[in-house]
């Protein structure tokens, strides 16, 4: 070939080998700076170091072990050669190879060792586990040996004995290449097959590998507490009694072999090494599976209840163990289907507390009344969190954070998308309880700058949102002018309803809800002239965006004075990002200053885990105001695939539902198999400057502790976490859908139930979504039964295996401020009895007559689309009361669903309502006094019997009259004279309307 033809090859992977390396090289460097930008320099420097040595003494296992096999072949290779056609044509190949033979070597050995080290280094966190390994303080229960050993220990051994074997392997292997390319080694030679050395260094390597089966099959001992060859993961009862055993005997016949190889080097004798392998295979397949597979048939599977029920009851106190259901709770809850005016008087206060705005439905409202700009977004799913109203009382809150999506359409480029539109603005909340007239969600935080009811709560707070989950990839700052907000708002929002314009509490939707709402104070002018700006909305951010905003269209810049981000400030830094973005226009940009910044990975589940690698994240982070600023919260999980017994899930599957379809759930736990879990981090991102903060949360995890000494300095104390941040901090989604899914089967604590798995539940399908996704756990403030306070919970609902009736109800104190805090408890529903399940109630809400009257002509109109809003179940009466929102709206795409009707289903009975108190007054007919508000303690005093707590003539004469009249329509019931009924009825209402008028008059006389 020509010259330059000969160096055009070498030189082109010469520069593909620089431009790869320099593509690394900005890679770490950035990497780098980011972790320093978040104070977490330890982190990056202790897995590159870890990862490091890993891969520096996997490197040298494995070039010193091929490396010396080959070496060893080729300098105990003969001297001279049988004349042979065979090594004739070996002759060639030894000519060809000899004078660049340390090449060769060097190639082999080394290329090897590399691939070898990389593949070790991805193992750095099973080896950090093991080097900082921390007590669970509980043994298995059969070999008492402390769960940290399966945990840590184990799965480091493993690894290191598959490095061992895959070593001895390639080097067996390359030894055999080397003998017989060298004539060490002949296959069509007659004679002697392979010459003494051979012989010796072979028998060696095949010594040295059954020496470590021998070891494997010691270890495999332990591997029998993840077996699944019974009934239930874990151990079995053939795992136990046969398998246990034949590891044992196998380990002590490997050993053996092993002696033979190694007594081969002074026999030299090939029948001794193929003797030793037959005997061990032979052994492995009768001791190792004829045996166990002859126990299983022949002993278990007859037996199989009786003789697996230790083991079944092993696994259920394991799994139980593992994934914190150890506690949960289950009562049997005699539902009933019918209530009495007493019960119906009872369960009036729980009324103004059902969260009837759908997070997931009305993100359309959100975004048409709140987006202001076509800019900004809000996610498909909105987050459910508490605040306090200006009362002081805790309120359901549907909340936002407005996140900048990109640049206006036909303005989308480079400039805009990295420098200008930088940051979203504001979170917008409205109160879950309520909705006007219209059917609109009532604001609780609303417009740029923000305003509102919660404003007056939480006080002032930085509302621009330079990390979230929304935008670019990264952001300038400080380089262009950035776009902050509009300075003229007229057209951005229209009749805001706020909950200073609803009257009344409770739902929202009492007198006088029906009006039309008039704009919020303030709403047309608060974001049109600065007038209302926080101060962070200063003049001094609003660099040329106009003075008072007398020009339409005007806008406010700002200028970043954070400590988020990397600073560029030299023209090496705009190098490195440049490189690292394949993004020439950050090096050509003249407004890039000394002054700038660059923002990245900003998503918040993203930095947590950059900064706490060992951590799984929940799927649902969601934005707080908290001691004046928007923090993300984020859960995040320690987790393990190596706790004895327990069966193990897949995340991915088990934390799918309806809300996480579609990939609303991005950061969901990852698909792997994992059987031990703890919510034992809660993590803040600062949304303004990015700043990440990992709070302990179970300081007593041996997996959080074991990762803590790893990583020491990343997590915070608990004790540090703020009463303000503790106030919005809740039970986590994921960790929740988790133990759902094990308590499908897990609540059975029965060995005997559990095998027979008639009780078994499942989660039911969301109703109101097409597909067969299971419905989503929602957060509801509740009274549970037997409990004097409401608490704000998350909440889900089992079917029986097989069938669509209510098999139970799941509940979970989500608020940290409870001293209930994770308390799991189940009411669990009579099988004699059919409780609809949401599937039967929601056919039932088509079904039914009046309801149908009302939903016919809305799904039958061209003009409007309807929505079914979330199914909520809930204990109400001493029975289950189902409520469900439903949305109507118009055609077009300025239009976004409005609540207009609403659900209700207790026991076989459904009904249909404008509001939720009419709903109810509907379902139970005739009954609407006692649920109007004042009503409830008349009612339970007229429960006593009457005449016992009377502070008046009259009311003591009401009274009277209401058990009378309760009395004569329980008789009337059982006699089915339904005249007599109807008149009690009347009679009831009519004396409790006394009562109410007699109690007031009395309370304004004292």
């Amino acid at each position: 070939m020509p010259r330059r033809n000969r160096l055009l090859a070498p030189v082109a992977v010469a520069v593909v080998v620089i431009v790869a390396g320099l593509l690394v090289a900005a890679n770490f460097v950035t990497d780098y700076k980011w972790f320093a930008s978040v104070g977490y320099t330890s982190v990056f420097w202790t897995e590159i170091r870890t990862r490091a040595l890993l891969f520096v003494g996997a490197a040298v296992l494995m070039t010193a072990f091929v490396g010396a096999s080959v070496y060893f072949a080729y300098r105990s290779r003969p001297l001279t050669r049988p004349a042979s056609l065979e090594q004739q044509g070996l002759d060639r190949y030894r000519m060809a190879i000899d004078p660049h033979r340390k090449l060769f070597f060097w190639l082999i050995a080394g290329g090897l060792g590399l691939l070898t080290g990389a593949s070790a280094s991805a193992e750095w966190g099973t080896f950090l586990q093991y080097a900082n390994r921390n007590p669970f303080g509980e043994t298995d229960p059969q070999f008492g040996i402390d769960i940290s050993f399966f945990a840590f220990t184990y799965p480091f051994l493993r690894v290191v004995l598959g490095y061992l074997f895959a070593a001895v392997v390639l080097a067996f292997i390359a030894a055999v290449i080397v003998h017989y390319l060298y004539g060490g080694v002949r296959l069509q030679t007659q004679g002697q097959r392979a010459t003494p050395a051979a012989r010796v260094h072979l028998s060696v390597l095949l010594g040295v590998f059954v020496l470590l089966k021998a070891g494997a099959y010691w270890l495999d001992q332990y591997g029998l507490v993840f077996s699944d060859r019974g009934y239930t993961y874990g151990a079995s009862y053939t795992d136990v009694n046969a398998v246990l055993t034949a590891k044992v005997v196998l380990a002590i016949i490997a050993v053996v072999c092993a002696a033979l190889f190694f007594a081969n080097i002074y026999f030299k004798n090939a029948m001794v090494p193929l003797v030793s392998l037959g005997l061990l295979v032979l052994s492995a397949v009768l001791i190792g599976g004829v045996y166990p597979a002859a126990v299983q048939q022949f002993q278990v599977s007859p037996n199989e209840q009786r003789a697996e029920n230790p083991y079944i009851t092993r696994n259920i106190e394991a799994t139980r163990d593992a994934y914190g259901i150890t506690d949960a709770e289950t009562q049997t809850y005699d539902a009933e289907t019918e209530l009495t005016p007493e019960q119906l008087s009872e369960e009036a206060s729980t009324i103004p507390s059902v969260r009837l705005v759908d997070p997931s439905v009305v993100s359309q409202t959100f975004q048409q009344m709140q987006q202001v700009r076509g800019f900004y977004q809000f996610p498909d799913v909105l987050d459910v969190d508490r605040y306090e109203d200006a009362e002081g009382n805790s309120v359901d809150t549907v909340i936002a954070a407005r996140e900048l999506d990109g640049p206006p359409e036909g303005q989308d480029n480079w400039l805009t998308r990295h420098t200008v539109y930088t940051h979203g603005f504001g979170v917008v909340a409205a109160a879950g309880n309520q909705v006007d007239g219209e059917g609109r969600p009532v604001f609780t935080q609303y417009n740029i700058p923000p305003t509102g009811e919660l404003s007056e709560v939480t006080g002032e707070y930085e509302p621009r949102i330079y990390y979230g989950q929304q935008g670019a990839d990264y952001a300038i700052v400080n380089a262009e002018p950035e776009y902050d907000y509009p300075l003229d708002a007229d057209e951005s929002t229209e009749d805001i309803t706020t909950s200073e314009d609803v009257e009344g509490e409770g739902s929202g939707e009492g007198a006088g809800a029906d009006e039309a709402r008039a704009p919020a104070d303030g709403q047309e002018e608060g974001s049109g002239e600065g007038a209302e700006q926080s101060p962070e909305s200063s003049p001094e951010a609003t660099e040329g965006g106009g003075q008072g905003g007398e020009d339409p269209g005007s806008q406010a810049t700002n200028h970043y004075d954070g400590e988020g981000g990397v600073q560029l400030g030299s023209f090496f830094d705009r190098i490195l990002y440049a490189m690292k973005y394949r993004e020439p226009d950050i090096l050509l940009n003249t407004a890039i200053t000394d002054e700038s910044k660059i923002m990245y990975d900003r998503d918040p589940s993203q930095r947590v885990e950059k900064v706490a690698p060992f951590l799984t994240v929940d799927g649902k982070p969601y934005p707080a105001i908290v001691d004046g600023r928007v923090q993300w919260i984020v859960d995040a999980y320690t987790t393990s695939s190596g706790y004895p017994y327990s069966t193990p899930i897949d995340f991915s599957q088990a934390t799918e539902d309806t809300f996480s379809e579609g990939g609303n759930n991005a950061t969901a736990l990852p698909g792997n198999q994992v059987n031990y879990i703890r919510n034992s981090v809660k993590a803040t991102v600062d949304a303004y400057d990015g700043s990440v903060t990992v709070y302990g949360w179970d300081e007593d995890d041996p997996v959080l502790e074991t990762w803590s000494d790893a990583f020491p300095g990343v997590v915070t104390n608990r004790s540090d976490i703020g009463d303000e941040l503790e106030g919005h901090l809740r039970y986590p989604d994921d960790l929740f859908k988790v133990q759902r899914e094990i308590l499908k089967q897990y609540h059975v604590t029965d060995a005997d139930a559990f095998y027979g798995g008639q009780d078994f539940w499942d989660i039911p399908a969301d109703p109101t979504k097409e597909g067969d996704n299971p419905e989503p756990p929602y957060r509801q403030t509740i009274r549970y039964p037997g409990d004097e306070d409401a608490h704000f919970s998350l909440t889900s609902t089992f079917v029986p295996r097989g069938r669509e009736n209510l098999a139970a109800f799941m509940s979970v104190v989500s608020d940290p401020a409870s001293e209930e805090y994770g308390r799991i408890r189940m009411l669990e529903l009579p099988r004699s009895k059919v409780i609809l399940g949401p599937g039967q109630v929601q056919n039932a809400f088509q079904s039914e007559a009046s309801v149908r009257e009302v939903l016919l002509p809305l799904e039958q109109s061209d003009s409007t689309t309807v929505t079914y809003g979330n199914l909520l179940t809930l204990p109400f009466g001493d029975g289950m009361l189902y409520v469900e929102p439903l949305y109507v709206q118009a055609q077009g795409e300025a239009s976004y669903p409005l609540l207009q009707q609403v659900m209700v289903a207790f026991g076989d009975e459904v009904a249909i309502g404008e509001n939720l108190q009419q709903a109810l007054n509907n379902l139970f007919e005739g009954e609407e006094a006692p649920l109007e508000e004042g009503a409830e303690d008349a009612d339970e005093d007229a429960g006593e019997g009457g005449g016992g707590g009377g502070g008046s003539d009259a009311l003591s004469q009401a009274l009277d009259d209401a058990a009378k009249a309760y009395e004569d329509s329980q008789q009337a019931l059982q006699d089915g004279d339904w005249e007599a009924y109807g008149k009690a009825q009347e009679e009831l209402a009519d004396a409790l309307e006394r009562a109410e008028e007699a109690r007031n008059e009395q309370e304004e006389g004292d």
